[in-house]
């Protein structure tokens, strides 16, 4: 252990930085990328001081961050909500707006249509932030405030998360543990769907409290029910690539059929006049949206990605691969720690996503210099939200690097009998840091099988813990934070507010997650993969 062969002060340098961003979010209610930077420096005086990391690996870690930050990340950010901008640009988003409102004029449908299900279906296509941002950028066009429809889209966006992105995290955490990917799809299956059953009705208890959930029940119950039962067959029974996919096009299938024969009694009641839904103009108003559903699953239909990840330009990070030697129980046995940036310049979600902002504005009408001018608003609009994202995956990588999140992992293994549960949160902590359930796998799903192995339990529960749990960490992570403060066009000033609005819920769920996890492991393990 780096500080005096203790694993307790060990812990406590490690998580310095951690303690630093929620120290200045929370209670300094600091602008996200102004934490973001504390933390970074933060973590690179423990890097330095406590891990005695040198100082060309130290800046090479950060900038290979900052870099995976920027690209993909920042680049799906900037895509989405240039798609977006472009709706609006054209005139066409408030007939989009008005079509949703010709199928229910009630807000707290349009947050299971828009936020929970369609949300769940991007997640499940492209992930890395981009349904935080199309979902809350329809909400604000919707008339919600952008606070509410940046927290409601954060709160969301947890069902879906550990099979985003055509199930990558369950697919990363499958290579790093060498676990069988049916059994870690089956077991997050079983941890997840208990939680996607309740996060309708939490969603909705939320927004209007539990008076006017019992009004919208039976819409609550059709959502919850159609997302839960379908991610919970396909994950187990089918693969986990198709899972989000299915569960989101199921519920919002439920939703639509279920608004054509009723209403709850309080919404809000329809006005004559607008466009019709099967009109021409409403039809272009929604092509951007369905292009977008169409590059993103042509980008994941997995001949056409194999060729298209040819592309990617692989480069061993200078002063950093292999250079590090990561150790049990951290790894599985002593293996070099290697640091290659894929460059996924055709490959990345957000290609697929640019491609379908520049024909939709063709679709849409926008003239190229409108386009042109439309691509500059949104990059002045996205300049601190890229910083923060730079430097919050600096943060997490020079954490990485120098053995600092290994430390706080052999924390949470030190807990015995109730590391089930911590198992759950060691995850959410993954996530909080990276802002990403597929670096958080990478991260922890060795160190979370290994110490099954230790303590007996099953390895299988204890890496999908490690996923389900994650999938609770990704409303308070700064990555998170900063691309709904941005695509909604929040104040800064409204960030902190933002992260002390999600981080109860985010706690609240993360145990909830963890209770599951103990159950399976002591209650039911006969019912565990």
């Amino acid at each position: 252990m780096p500080v005096g062969h203790s694993l307790l002060l060990s812990a406590l340098a490690a998580s310095a930085p951690v303690f630093t961003l929620l120290f200045l979010l929370g209670v300094r209610r600091q602008p996200a990328w102004r934490a973001s930077l504390a933390g970074l420096a933060v973590a690179v005086v423990v890097a330095a001081g406590a891990y005695g990391m040198p100082v060309g690996r130290l800046c090479s870690a950060a900038v290979f961050g900052a870099a995976f930050g920027l690209w993909p990340i920042g680049w799906v950010v900037f895509t989405a909500i240039l798609l977006y901008r472009i709706t609006v640009e054209s005139g066409r988003f408030d007939l989009l707006k008005d079509s949703i409102a010709r199928l229910t004029t009630d807000p707290r449908m349009q947050v299971l249509l828009i936020a929970f299900a369609f949300g769940a279906f991007i997640e499940g296509a492209a992930g890395f932030g981009t349904p935080v941002a199309v979902a809350a950028t329809m909400l604000v066009g919707l008339g919600f405030s952008p606070f509410y429809a940046a927290g409601i889209c954060l709160l969301a966006n947890t069902a879906p998360v550990a099979f985003g992105s055509i199930a990558i995290p369950i697919t990363t955490l499958a290579i790093t543990t060498g676990l069988p990917i049916d059994r870690l799809s089956a077991a997050v299956g079983r941890i997840c769907a208990p939680v996607s059953l309740i996060i309708p009705a939490y969603l909705i208890v939320v927004i209007v409290g539990w008076k006017g959930l019992r009004t919208v029940f039976p819409a609550v119950a059709v959502c919850g029910v159609a997302f839960a039962g379908m991610q919970f067959a396909v994950s187990n029974f089918i693969n986990p690539q198709l899972t989000d996919i299915l569960s989101s096009l199921t519920a919002m299938s439920a939703l639509v059929l279920l608004c054509q024969f009723w209403t709850p009694r309080d919404a809000p009641r329809m006005t004559g006049g607008g466009p019709s839904l099967v009109s021409g103009q409403v039809m272009r108003a929604w092509g951007p949206y369905v292009l977008l559903v169409v590059f993103v699953l042509l980008w994941s239909y997995r001949p056409l990605q194999a060729w298209l990840k040819t592309t990617d330009l692989l480069l061993p990070w200078p002063g950093l691969h292999n250079t590090i030697e990561r150790m049990p129980p951290v790894a599985a046995q002593p293996s070099s720690y290697a640091a290659l940036y894929s460059f996924s310049w055709l490959s990345s979600s957000g290609t697929a996503c640019l491609l379908a902002a520049v024909l939709g504005s063709l679709l849409a009408g926008l003239p190229p210099r409108r386009l042109l001018q439309t691509v500059a608003h949104t990059a002045r609009q996205l300049a601190l939200a890229e910083l923060t994202l730079a430097a919050v995956l600096a943060t997490a990588f020079v954490m990485n690097y120098s053995g600092a999140t290994g430390t706080l992992g052999l924390a949470f293994a030190a807990t015995g009998a109730s590391f089930p549960f911590f198992s759950a949160l060691l995850g959410w902590l993954g996530v909080f840091l990276t802002g990403s359930d597929t670096s958080s796998n990478a991260l922890f799903g060795t160190l979370q099988a290994v110490t099954a192995g230790q303590l007996g339990m099953n390895p299988v529960l204890m890496a999908a813990a490690n996923s389900a749990g994650g999938v609770m960490g990704k409303m308070i992570s700064l990555t998170s934070i900063a691309v709904a403060a941005a695509a909604t066009s929040m104040k800064p000033e409204e960030e902190s507010r933002l992260f002390r609005f999600t981080f109860k819920h985010s706690l609240l769920l993360a145990a909830m997650i963890g209770l599951v996890v103990m159950f399976y492991a002591y209650v039911a393990p006969q019912w565990a993969p």
